[in-house]
């Protein structure tokens, strides 16, 4: 299987001063032109205290000039192993428009305040679910996981405010490396990345071989 890539230009000219500028301006066709089924998910790479990696796929809720913040149970896999090392990748796969965006940095929880106002948009199912879900565990049985959501329905029927879990939140990643990728005939692909030393410092942008 080969699929030859062919798409316009992407030189250094075309680049945003700041990489979350960018982001918003790929963003925003890739979310705009219906090519795509959930732009804002992502793969989400951590690894454990002894370097042991794991991925998953994630949902983006928001960005800002402060970075990209996502929600989880805190203790699962990825909510633990960003505990013990904040290190983290995201790998945004926009592929029918050949694109991708990878993101390294540091991530640390939002403020409670922040998860709350949060949870509260969130489906009334989707609110249970983070109760009902310990997840990560093992779970003896799909009727085991259904029977928990099913008492906590009957707990808070629709309409009823739902508490948001104390163990449930959000997290905000800070790059400090953000790669824009654009598929190119013969695999010559454009990969321009910006990069800066510390959160202090300003922006740079390298181009990569592809």
């Amino acid at each position: 299987m080969r699929e030859q890539y062919r798409s316009e230009d992407f030189t250094e000219k075309d680049l945003a001063a700041d990489p979350m500028d960018q982001f918003a301006h790929w963003f925003r066709q890739v979310a705009g032109g219906g090519a795509l089924h959930e732009p804002n998910a992502m793969v989400v790479s951590t690894a454990d205290s002894e370097g042991r990696p794991s991925s998953r796929t994630v949902l983006l809720k928001h960005y800002d000039d402060r970075g990209f913040v996502f929600f989880t149970n805190y203790g699962s896999r990825k909510g633990r192993e960003l505990t013990a090392n904040p290190y983290v990748s995201l790998l945004f796969p926009w592929h029918p428009l050949a694109r991708q965006v990878i993101v390294t940095g540091t991530a640390s929880r939002v403020g409670r305040e922040e998860t709350v106002a949060y949870f509260r948009t969130r489906p009334h199912g989707s609110q249970l679910g983070a109760w009902a879900s310990d997840q990560s565990t093992v779970v003896g049985s799909r009727q085991e996981l259904t029977a928990r959501y099913e008492e906590l329905a009957a707990r808070y029927p629709e309409g009823e405010k739902v508490p948001a879990p104390p163990q449930w939140g959000g997290f905000r990643v800070v790059p400090d490396a953000i790669e824009f990728w654009q598929g190119r005939e013969n695999r010559l692909h454009d990969r321009l990345r910006y990069v800066r030393e510390s959160p202090a410092a300003g922006w740079q942008v390298e181009r990569l071989c592809p």
